[in-house]
């Protein structure tokens, strides 16, 4: 049998375990489905049991044998309840015994009570643009805040603490010496921010870019935290641009927003096309994997220049 290339050896995760929150739909299904291609057991987190188990099955039934790649396991867990957090721990803990890769990708962008996006803040024909501060205040709520700010940014950060322990096992199984500070691997937390945490414009939305720019420098804090205490875990951030999913659209609807100007914004990504699965999924097996070794506090754009057009 022929050798795998060292590229290819790089990008192996067989035998490594994975978990990704908001793992039935979206960008986690997308990294999730990237990592089985690549030979990981997957857990899929969330709330909805039902979606996850569907996915499961979907996605390991359609394996051409059992040997094939990896596999998805369906766990449910409500990132924002310690709880649910440390009752996830036990099971896979439970199961396997350790964890390799941790993906934060849950999120929201709106609170369920009341809206935190606004289209009259770049809509000037709005009567509430009139006065906007006024319009902001009485309609914006301390509560949608919160529950923006609990799941994408407060959330990752109970999810990896709850999740440290059976990392820095993943670590050791890996051959990462304890403690010293000088193994070969080490465990991977990745967080899915967004490109709206570069934007310093709101998109029509404060809370939702503060929440992911929020995201971004709490995985650069974990990263030094870990490194200077030699947890062997590297923390990196990916912020994607547009991809199909349950908060942004299908990928026919995307492939006409992203030919035109995002509300609010200066000018559409120079792709001026939704992102591909590839193109998320291999930059996240990247960071999972022995080829990502090396790479530890980083923020990732994946958004085709969206960022970089509106700034």
């Amino acid at each position: 049998m022929t050798p795998k290339p060292e590229h290819g050896r790089g990008l192996d995760l067989t035998g490594k375990v994975a978990l990704v929150t908001g793992g039935g739909t979206g960008v986690g299904l997308i990294i999730a489905k990237s990592f089985v291609e690549h030979g990981a057991r997957v857990y899929i987190t969330g709330r909805r049991e039902e979606v996850l188990k569907k996915v499961a099955a979907d996605v390991n039934g359609s394996k051409s044998s059992p040997d094939e790649g990896g596999e998805i396991v369906p766990l449910q867990m409500d990132v924002t309840s310690k709880e649910s957090i440390r009752n996830a721990v036990h099971f896979v803990n439970r199961m396997d015994g350790k964890l390799d890769v941790l993906v934060n990708n849950a999120g929201i962008a709106n609170g369920t009570t009341t809206s935190t996006f606004f289209p009259f803040i770049s809509d000037k024909s709005a009567p509430e643009h009139t006065n906007l501060g006024n319009s902001l205040f009485e309609r914006s709520t301390f509560e949608s805040w919160e529950e923006v700010l609990r799941t994408n940014t407060v959330a990752p950060f109970f999810v990896t603490m709850g999740f440290l322990e059976l990392l820095e096992k993943g670590a050791k199984s890996l051959g990462h010496p304890d403690q010293s500070g000088d193994g070969r691997e080490t465990s991977s937390v990745i967080n899915i921010s967004s490109a709206g945490a570069s934007f310093k414009l709101s998109m029509n939305s404060f809370a939702y870019p503060t929440s992911k720019a929020g995201i971004n420098h709490l995985s650069q804090s974990m990263a030094i935290e870990f490194a200077v205490n030699k947890i062997p875990v590297r923390v990196n951030c990916i912020e994607p641009g547009i991809f199909p999913s349950e908060l942004m659209g299908t990928r026919d609807e995307l492939e006409k927003i992203t030919k035109e100007t995002l509300p609010g914004g200066f000018r559409p990504a120079p792709a001026q096309r939704p992102g591909r699965d590839e193109e998320l999924g291999m930059a996240a097996v990247f960071l999972a994997s022995s080829a990502g070794g090396f790479t530890n506090g980083t923020v990732m754009r994946v958004d085709g220049g969206l960022a970089l057009v509106n700034p």
